[in-house]
């Protein structure tokens, strides 16, 4: 069983940064698939960021590709998400996920096994 734990949330005016952090349990973090997926209010969630167990492969959504940095180090259990150039529309509680079977980057917001309790961002304009 893998616990998640995301901090670093906050509220930020547009164009700021924040560093979202994801800190697990367990043991076999190292080898599990980590996503970054957010909701706001009245959407469904969206998938955002993922990186493989190794930190070697990760994806993007479009929406965030070059503003948005996921990375890891498995030595901490520790999965972040740094964002950049915040948009109002970045606005949404953000959920760390980790799927224990993939060995890839990408997995579908519906696939994860496990889901920390969600930090918020709010991106004001």
């Amino acid at each position: 069983q893998v616990q998640l734990v995301e901090s670093g949330g906050g509220r930020v005016q547009a164009g700021g940064s924040l560093r979202l952090s994801c800190a697990a349990s367990g043991r076999t973090f190292s080898t599990y698939t980590v996503g970054w997926v957010r909701q706001a209010p009245g959407k469904e969630r969206e998938f955002v960021a993922g990186i493989n167990w190794s930190g070697v492969s990760t994806y993007y959504a479009d929406s965030v590709k070059g503003r948005f940095t996921i990375s890891r180090d498995n030595a901490k259990n520790t999965v972040y998400l740094q964002m950049n150039g915040l948009k109002p529309e970045d606005t949404a509680v953000y959920y760390c996920a980790a799927h224990r079977a993939s060995y890839s980057a990408y997995v579908p917001r519906t696939a994860y096994h496990y889901w920390g309790q969600g930090t918020q961002v709010t991106v004001s304009s």
